[in-house]
This record gives C-alpha cells, structure tokens and sequence, in this order.
C-alpha cells in the first residue's frame, strides 16, 4: 500500500481547487491507499467550527471532512505556525488533528510516498 499526502494551502472558498483536490483524496482512499492530509496557511480555516459559509452563499466543507473517517483517512496534520498566525487553537476545529511545526514539515512530506497538492 503506498501513502499518499494531500496538501492543501488556499481558504475553503476561493474557487473550485479544494472540492477537486477533495475528489482526489476519496476517489484514492476508495481504492485502498494510505491517504493523510496537511493544511497550511489558509487551508488551517477548512477545519474551523464556524465557517459562516451561509454568509457567503457556499456549501460548508465541513460535513465532507467528517466523511473522511469512513473512508479510513485519520490523520490530518496543521501547521501549528499557519494556525497560530490566524488566531485559531486547535479547540477551533471540528476535527481532531495533529500539529506539525513548521520546521518538520520536511521531515512530514518525505515520510510519504506521494505528496500531491
């Protein structure tokens, strides 16, 4: 089984880049691989409780990260500088995770087989 880490780094809402790269992820968990995910800079939001999206006529994200344990993908790793930075803790977020500081982030990425954004 390879691994697989999808990084994402733009806001929830900013275009159609996250629900494809969202379709990448399940359509490659569907299919047995080891998948995890790692969110920086403004991905860190994708995650938070009170998204607002009604605010701004969207589909809230959220419900499609809680799917993502059915498809056995458990680790979703933040940047803890990225979350830091837009004032949020890790009680912000609708999803456990876990924080990688910015200098391991090197480390992460070649840990995997396949890094993909």
């Amino acid at each position: 089984m390879k691994s697989f880490l999808f990084v994402m780094q733009t806001d929830a809402y900013c275009g159609a880049k996250l629900q494809e790269v969202l379709d990448q992820v399940l359509i490659s968990a569907a299919f047995d691989q080891k998948i995890s995910l790692l969110l920086l800079d403004d991905a860190v939001y994708h995650l938070h409780k009170n998204q607002g999206s009604e605010q701004i006529s969207s589909k809230d994200i959220s419900a499609i990260y809680r799917s993502l344990e059915i498809y056995d993908i458990e680790n979703i790793y933040l940047e803890k500088e990225s979350l830091a930075q837009r004032g949020l803790t890790q009680d912000d977020l609708s999803l456990p995770t876990t924080l990688v500081n910015r200098e391991e982030i090197p480390t992460t990425l070649n840990s995997f087989d396949f890094v993909l954004g």
